[in-house]
């Protein structure tokens, strides 16, 4: 989770004859160790992450992005896009001693196009603008739980969102990418055009190259039946049990997630939430306020303290889940799994309940099946996702030694539910180092493989998942 300070430092100083090349690009936006500007552009989302990369580059157009990835690669340095520095932890991981870090985060723009039906963002945008843009004109995209994760990243490698179960990842929405690719050519990849690469992307992540627009689908979805109830932790169990006994099967149109929380006392919470511990189903339907008051009846009938459900616009929905925004330090561990029986629900509360022993500041589960199920026709590598729900637990790491106990709990709570796994990873989940090619079948990575060597035969992009090149006996190398 954490990296060795004093070694990353001694690394970035071994490097800097190669990283003074980029000195002078961008009109002084890119920023070597020692820079003023330095630690502040190095920062990731999640700041218990070191990134010590060898230089930052802000670029603020395509045009820059691939006069970056021409010098660095002509220095010998290898390059890793970064909008935001979401799941920033497996990169740092690798090591960045020889790493540019194309920080995107400049390039924001979010632009509605209501004749064609996407929404066209560039690569460093995040969630909140594109939503608003399509609320603009009565629609919505598929956006994530946050309004300030970057859309490039969380498109790239799946993105589960508020309307997932009616229409599937988030990827595979996408119609169009823009990406330079190892040679510093700007090329377009949709259905019609580079089409193996439109088909990598989708799912693959960022190993391929630096994305620098994306254009993707709305949806004619103005309004949502969506909130949240409240149960008291000590109430958790027979809700639990009914939640995850109904999730499986329900109707496409509702999409749900559950959390056991443990909200510190911190004055950026509401009042009624600070210290306090709960239980939170939220999600949204979409239909009409009879169909989604009769598909949460079940929940309703357990008594939560607080119903928040009814009829909102669908802009809302980008702040429903409450997730941290600016940053946070944080640790966590994530899992996949197939289904969850009373065994599993029997861990959870061992882990997670009232009585656990625990720092987590939450331990979730994310409602699968519906059209994530299914494989998507024209979808990119990731169509579906085999599970029936995905989890993800975590705590505040606001120092080393916090943040270790953290990681640890969170660890000990998706060991304790390994029996009940898939064997795959979902890989927007995965905030520590895991094997990739556990996200995909061994056929899907074969061919991931071959297209990120035609793509990028000498391997010069970096990804905090990182999809590796075929050596010519056509087994993999970096």
């Amino acid at each position: 989770m954490t990296i060795d300070l004093n070694a990353t430092q001694r690394s970035s100083a071994s490097t800097a004859p190669a990283a003074h090349a980029l000195r002078g690009l961008l009109g002084g936006r890119v920023h070597l160790p020692g820079d003023p500007g330095y630690d502040a552009a190095r920062l990731p989302w999640n700041v218990a992450i070191d990134q010590r990369p060898a230089a930052v580059a802000v670029p603020r157009s395509a045009a820059e992005v691939a006069t970056v990835v021409r010098v660095a690669a002509e220095a010998g340095l290898r390059v890793a896009p970064q909008s935001t520095g979401h799941s920033a932890g497996p990169l740092a991981a690798q090591g960045l001693d020889d790493v540019v870090i194309v920080r995107t985060s400049e390039m924001n723009t979010a632009i509605a196009d209501p004749i064609r039906g996407i929404v066209r963002v560039e690569g460093g945008a995040i969630w909140e603008p594109a939503v608003d843009a399509a609320a603009a004109h009565g629609r919505a995209v598929l956006h994530g739980s946050s309004p300030d994760v970057g859309i490039a990243g969380y498109s790239l490698g799946g993105g589960i969102g508020w309307y997932a179960r009616q229409h599937g990842l988030a990827t595979n929405s996408i119609t169009a990418v823009e990406i330079v690719l190892a040679d510093g050519e700007l090329v377009r990849a949709d259905d019609h055009t580079n089409t193996e690469l439109f088909w990598a992307v989708r799912g693959g992540g960022g190993s391929f190259g630096v994305v620098t627009a994306l254009e993707f689908k709305m949806y004619d979805i103005p309004t949502a039946y969506a909130g949240m109830l409240m149960w008291s932790l000590a109430d958790i169990e027979p809700v639990l049990r009914e939640w995850t006994a109904w999730a499986p099967t329900a109707p496409d149109e509702i999409t749900t997630a559950f959390r056991a929380m443990r909200l510190p006392d911190m004055p950026d919470l509401p009042e009624f939430l600070r210290g306090q511990e709960l239980v939170v189903i939220d999600g949204a339907v979409v239909g009409s306020d009879e169909r989604g008051a009769e598909l949460i009846a079940g929940l309703r009938a357990l008594r939560p303290f607080m119903d928040t459900f009814a009829r909102v616009p669908a802009k809302s929905l980008v702040r429903l889940h409450m997730d941290p925004e600016g940053g946070a330090p944080f640790a966590s561990d994530s899992a996949m799994l197939a289904s969850f029986p009373d065994a599993a629900v029997d861990a959870f509360l061992a882990e997670a309940g009232p009585d656990a022993q625990t720092t987590l500041l939450m331990a979730e589960l994310r409602q699968l099946g519906g059209a994530l199920g299914r494989s998507q026709a024209g979808g990119g590598v990731l169509s579906r996702l085999d599970a029936e729900f995905v989890t993800f637990a975590g705590g505040i790491a606001a120092t080393a030694e916090i943040g270790a106990q953290a990681h640890a709990d969170a660890v000990r709570f998706t060991e304790a539910l390994a029996p009940f796994a898939s064997g795959r990873e979902y890989l927007n989940f995965a905030e520590n180092p895991v094997d990739t090619r556990a996200a995909y079948g061994p056929d899907v990575w074969t061919q991931l493989t071959g297209i990120r060597s035609a793509v990028d035969p000498h391997g010069i992009f970096a990804a905090n998942h990182p999809v590796p090149r075929l050596f010519e006996d056509g087994k993999p190398t970096g």
